[in-house]
């Protein structure tokens, strides 16, 4: 018998129920996984607000991002063994011991890389995939913005343009979080509760501005985020950790230099199998060859979900967090 943690209706972390569930036989291009580490998200915490609709309504099992061991696989299945371990990004249902997943929604973990490194690459290391390859791919002699920098998305994209030598600015909140910010590669780290980010950008940028702005806190950042980008610039609005940008303006856009905005999801980059495996084999290469590390920095049981959920709203974590069942 496993378990899950349900939400019966939007709110509070203190809806989290321990649920037991019953695995039913996989079908054709099914399998069965047992979870050994489940990644958290702020988009969890947005599911479970009721700020974004919970996938399949409620009840609700939340949770975007996993890895763990095939168990089980249905008959005709190809490209699968038992024992497999596995690592996969879907739109909920991962709050859970095992569940049943399609095949073509899931990748092998290579050799060298740990499952609770995987769990915690699949969402934010996909995403700082497409943010730097598809929104806006910056090229030499660009400077970029990341706001939270020493979030699970920001810290991989901070070692991720270190790669690829880009200059690159981040913010983020406080000394601890400024220090790992700076660890994970960015040419200058902004202390958003000491110095004014658009004053010191200015100062930083010689007043030319920046390329690009990748913006998941929203509403307290994206005035300001418009406002440093250079003429022709684009904003990157990939997230609201501070709440929606409910006053922007498309007239925005032209008032501060015919700039281009975009509004992406990770799982329209990676809908089709082919684009989930060739995405995830560049996550895992740039892990493999030590150019990008997966900081996962707190851990709790599953059952502990609630507090999990807290402490990221409450901004007590950095890096990645992984829940184990």
């Amino acid at each position: 018998m496993g378990y899950a943690m349900v939400v019966n209706e939007a709110g509070g972390a203190g809806l989290f129920k321990k649920q037991d569930t019953k695995m039913g036989r996989p079908r054709k291009g099914q399998l069965v996984v047992k979870h050994t580490a489940i990644g958290l998200n702020f988009i969890d915490v947005y599911q479970r607000s009721g700020l974004y609709p919970a996938p399949g309504g409620y009840p609700a099992i939340l949770g975007c991002e996993a890895a763990g061991e095939v168990i089980g696989i249905g008959a005709g299945t190809q490209g699968f063994r038992l024992g497999d371990r596995v690592a996969y990004t879907i739109p909920g249902g991962n709050y859970c011991s095992d569940r049943i997943i399609a095949a073509d929604r899931v990748v092998k973990i290579p050799k060298g890389v740990s499952d609770a490194v995987a769990a915690g690459a699949m969402l934010k290391g996909l995403t700082a995939h497409y943010l730097i390859h598809d929104c806006y791919k910056p090229k030499k002699g660009d400077t970029v913005l990341v706001h939270a920098a020493a979030g699970g998305v920001g810290l991989i994209v901070g070692q991720w343009l270190a790669a690829l030598g880009i200059t690159s600015i981040g913010t983020a909140g406080g000394t601890a979080k400024c220090k790992l910010a700076k660890e994970a590669g960015y040419t200058h780290v902004i202390d958003y509760k000491k110095d004014d980010f658009v004053a010191k950008i200015q100062r930083l940028t010689k007043k030319q501005g920046v390329a690009a702005v990748y913006d998941s806190v929203g509403k307290d950042t994206y005035p300001g985020s418009l406002e440093v980008l250079s003429d022709f610039g684009t904003f990157v609005s990939f997230g609201q950790s501070s709440g929606p940008a409910t006053d922007f303006k498309l007239a925005d856009l032209s008032a501060h230099g015919s700039l281009f905005a975009i509004r992406p999801t990770l799982f329209h980059y990676i809908a089709t199998s082919k684009e989930l495996t060739r995405r995830s084999r560049q996550l895992f290469k740039m892990i493999g060859e030590g150019k990008i590390k997966i900081q996962i920095n707190q851990t709790y049981p599953l059952k502990d979900v609630a507090k999990a959920h807290r402490d990221l709203e409450g901004r007590k974590t950095t890096g990645q967090t992984i829940l184990i069942p």
